[in-house]
Parts: C-alpha cells; sequence; structure tokens
C-alpha cells in the first residue's frame, strides 16, 4: 500500500470576552451559580425575541481582519435546528449560507518553516447549555448559564498534514484572538474549543479520504494526541483493508483513544433556514475602517520586530510574542534599560517558568507579575555589570516580590554584592584545593567534569557570592601549575 497522508481541517469555537450575551441583556461572567445568569430570551421561553449585541459585531469583525478575510457588507442569521437538552429553543441561532466573514489564513510557524492555512468562514453564533451528568445519581442536568453566550465559529480549510501543524495553528489562532482581547483562550474552562475533521489518503492525492470528526479535547495536548490517535486508526485500518465511515467520533482522555459517538450529520440534517425574528446584517464600509484602525500589533508582526529591532533570534522572538502581555513586560524591562538578549532570557527562564509553576497564565493577563518588569531590568543589569552573580539574582527574586524595592537597594543593604577581589578569590582557591587533593588529581587526569564540583565548593566557601568565571579562571590556573 502506498503512503498514507492526512488532511486535518479544525474548527473553532471561541466565546468572546463581552458583558453580556449575544441576544439579551444577561451576563456572558464564566462561573456563576447553575442557571442564575438566565433570563426568557436565553432560555427560549414562548414569545421572546432575540435582540443582537453590537459588541460582538464588532468582535468579530475585529477577528476576521486580524485573519485576512472578507468582511461581507450583507449576512444573516440562520436557525440550526436539532434537538438535545441543552438547546432550550430546538434551534440554535448561527450563520450558515451568509457568513459574515470569509476566506482569510493564518501564517504559522512549524519547525522554522512557515505554513499557510486557509479559512473558510468565521461567523456568529449563540453557545448552548451545559449537561451535567451525575455519575453517582440517575439524572442529568441542565445549566443554561451558557445558553446565548456569544461565540465565533472559525473554520479552517483542510490544509494541514500533520499534527504539529494543527497544533501550531492553534497556538497561533489562540494568540491573534487574545491580542486582539476578545477572547481569553482558556480551553479548560471551554471558552476556547476545537473539533477536529480528519481524514487519510495516500500521499500526493487530490480526493479527499473518508472524513472523521473528533470532539472531546480540552487542551493543545489533547488535541495532538487525538488526532495523533485517529491517524493512526484511520491508516491501520485501510492497511486491514477495511473501509472507513463518515462520523464523530469523542476522544477519550483516559484511555488516550477516540471511540465511536454517532453517524456525521451532513448540513440538511439541520434544516437551516433563515432567522425570521433577526433581520440581514448589514455592515458599513465606514464601520469595519473604524475597527481596522484599532487593531493592535499582532503576534507576527511583532515577532518580526522584536527579531529586527531588539536583534533577538527567531525562537527567542517567537516565544516572547505567544502572549501580548509578556511582549509588553519585555519591552517595559527593555525600556528601563536592561540588555534586550539578557531581558529575554530573564523573561524566558525564570519569570515564565514562576508563570508556569503558579498557573498565572489561565487569565487573558497575567494578574500578578513575580517582580515588576523594572526590578526584573535592574536584576538584569546587576547581573550583567558583575555587581551579582546569577544565582544570587534568582533567589532575589522571591524576596523581592510585591515590594516594589530597588534590587540594587537590597543588595547594597544587605551586603550581597558578588565578590571579584582576585586576592580573596585566590585564597578561597588554595583552601578547597587544600581540602580536596583527590578531586583535584582526577581534573589533572583528564576528568574535566571534576571542575563542577571544586567551583561548587568555591561558591559555597564565600557564600554564594564568588564571580563564577573568575572562579573558573583561577581554578584552571591553579590546577595546572
Amino acid at each position: 500500500m502506498s503512503a498514507l497522508e492526512p488532511v486535518i481541517g479544525l474548527e473553532v469555537h471561541a466565546e468572546l470576552l463581552t458583558r453580556s450575551k449575544i441576544f439579551c441583556a444577561c451576563t456572558a461572567e464564566f462561573g456563576g451559580p447553575p442557571n442564575t445568569n438566565v433570563c426568557p430570551v436565553c432560555t427560549g421561553m414562548p414569545g421572546v425575541l432575540p435582540v443582537l449585541n453590537r459588541r460582538v459585531v464588532e468582535f468579530a469583525i475585529r477577528a476576521g481582519l486580524a485573519t485576512h478575510c472578507t468582511i461581507a457588507p450583507r449576512s444573516r442569521f440562520a436557525r440550526k435546528n436539532y434537538f438535545y437538552p441543552d438547546l432550550p429553543k430546538g434551534y440554535q441561532i448561527s450563520m450558515y449560507e451568509l457568513p459574515l466573514c470569509t476566506g482569510g489564513h493564518l501564517d504559522v510557524l512549524v519547525d522554522g518553516q512557515a505554513k499557510r492555512v486557509g479559512l473558510t468562514r468565521i461567523h456568529m453564533e449563540e453557545d448552548t447549555g451545559k449537561n451535567i451528568h451525575d455519575a453517582h445519581g440517575d439524572a442529568s442536568l441542565v445549566d443554561f448559564n451558557r445558553s446565548g453566550v456569544p461565540l465565533l465559529e472559525i473554520v479552517s480549510e483542510p490544509d494541514m498534514r500533520s499534527v504539529a501543524e494543527a497544533g501550531a495553528y492553534l497556538r497561533t489562532l489562540r494568540s491573534i484572538l487574545q491580542y486582539l482581547e476578545i477572547c481569553d483562550g482558556n480551553m479548560e474552562e471551554g471558552s476556547f474549543r476545537c473539533d477536529a475533521n480528519v481524514s487519510v489518503r495516500p500521499a500526493g492525492a487530490s480526493a479527499l479520504g473518508t472524513k472523521v470528526e473528533v470532539k472531546n479535547m480540552n487542551s493543545f495536548r489533547a488535541v495532538e494526541k487525538a488526532l495523533a490517535y485517529e491517524i493512526a486508526r484511520q491508516s491501520d485500518a485501510l492497511a486491514r483493508g477495511e473501509r472507513l465511515v463518515q462520523e464523530t467520533r469523542l476522544w477519550d482522555a483516559e484511555r488516550e483513544e477516540t471511540r465511536s459517538m454517532r453517524s456525521k450529520e451532513h448540513a440538511h440534517d439541520y434544516r437551516y433556514f433563515p432567522e425570521p425574528d433577526l433581520l440581514p446584517l448589514v455592515v458599513e464600509r465606514a464601520w469595519v475602517d473604524e475597527v481596522r484602525a484599532t487593531l493592535p500589533e499582532l503576534p507576527s508582526a511583532r515577532r518580526e520586530r522584536f527579531a529586527r529591532e531588539h536583534q533577538l533570534s527567531p525562537y527567542d522572538a517567537d516565544v516572547l510574542t505567544q502572549r501580548k502581555d509578556v511582549a509588553d513586560y519585555f519591552e517595559a524591562g527593555v525600556a528601563a534599560g536592561a540588555a534586550p538578549k539578557e531581558m529575554a532570557n530573564w523573561v524566558m527562564t525564570e519569570l515564565l517558568r514562576i508563570i508556569r509553576d503558579e498557573k498565572l497564565d489561565r487569565a487573558l493577563v497575567i494578574p500578578d507579575w513575580p517582580v515588576t518588569a523594572a526590578q526584573l531590568a535592574g536584576l538584569a543589569k546587576l547581573v550583567e555589570a558583575g555587581t551579582i552573580n546569577r544565582n544570587t539574582a534568582k533567589g532575589l527574586i522571591p524576596r523581592l516580590r510585591g515590594t516594589g524595592r530597588d534590587p540594587a537597594e537590597l543588595v547594597a543593604a544587605e551586603g550581597l554584592a558578588q565578590v571579584s577581589d582576585r586576592g580573596a578569590l585566590e585564597a578561597a582557591v588554595a583552601d578547597v584545593l587544600a581540602k580536596h587533593p583527590a578531586q583535584a588529581a582526577e581534573f589533572k587526569s583528564g576528568k574535566e567534569r571534576v571542575l563542577g564540583f571544586l567551583v561548587g565548593q568555591v561558591m559555597k566557601a564565600t557564600g554564594g557570592k564568588a564571580n563564577p568565571s573568575m572562579v573558573q579562571e583561577l581554578l584552571r590556573k591553579a590546577l595546572a601549575g
């Protein structure tokens, strides 16, 4: 059998950061007690009428412009009919034949190489409620707080050919939405959800294979694992001569496998028809131009500028620009006097590690930086000047947190300045070598790694204040004598 290639398209649902829902005045805030953020409109009571939230349309236009879409001057809502307990009206207000945004693309980086992924459409719709299945009871409950929360559905073309490309696409899209400040991108809370369409075909073929939709993935890692599993499952089935069927499958995170949920629906199964309670949406060109003028510098442009202006590597520039707040923090540190490369190193190693460990990055904007940008810049400058060594600087981060204190003032007040006095360090080196003759002999016999142990002993003897590079130099000189 000839080699197979995957064909992947992604459908992303992004909850918008509006104060109210798409067709009523109920709050769209996440996390309230069940069925408290509801009204007759979002619970589908008879006789009520939807009223479109203008802010939702503005956010959709922002997303369309940022992804190079064409904004339709005239679009309209449609009813998507299906019956499920979390859909109170028996239909979902969405868009079908006339979406707001069409075409467009995302340029993503995969292993340093650019890949363009086309977009089919971006349209607005209302979210559904949430079913809650009680594992210890005999009933399922429904929470309608989420019903009517505004969504963007962002549909890609089937342009991705690997799990890595799909992961890069999702991360790029989330970053853009976060820069636009229209979605917080929190997959665990469901505000950024992804369904994947995947098939396999002979490499180089133009015809598409049998498409399978995969649902129930709540992290980038889950999407990547589910795609890898499904590609392998389909490939193995075809190798055995089996016939694939078009279906929807659920990702089981515990077993790390997909399992069949239902046969795949087609558009006609939903009996789409124009929404009679909403007029066609007319978007004036002046409004589009007004929204375009408010767009921020987007991740790709900022990445290129960081590489150009701050002389950063493509990797460093990419890491620093994935989140707008991190990129802002980095530039604030540079503005405070830190060398760009030094500031980048401190942000990417110490700062982002603390943020990940403390899970501070779940919000759209990090609420509590371990230290201010000016403080981290101060530490970077002290290390670069040789006033303190890197280990001392790392140890000062928790002590500076929440104080607003100047690192240089703290170092001076507590006598933490690095020991660079040659005579003092030569004495410390001589003392360490006298106490560890066996290790000195090992180094002289060619065991280079022993030097790290000896440097550590000198650092210990000087309370961690010694200049590490000078210690290495003096040790090598003494051991060569």
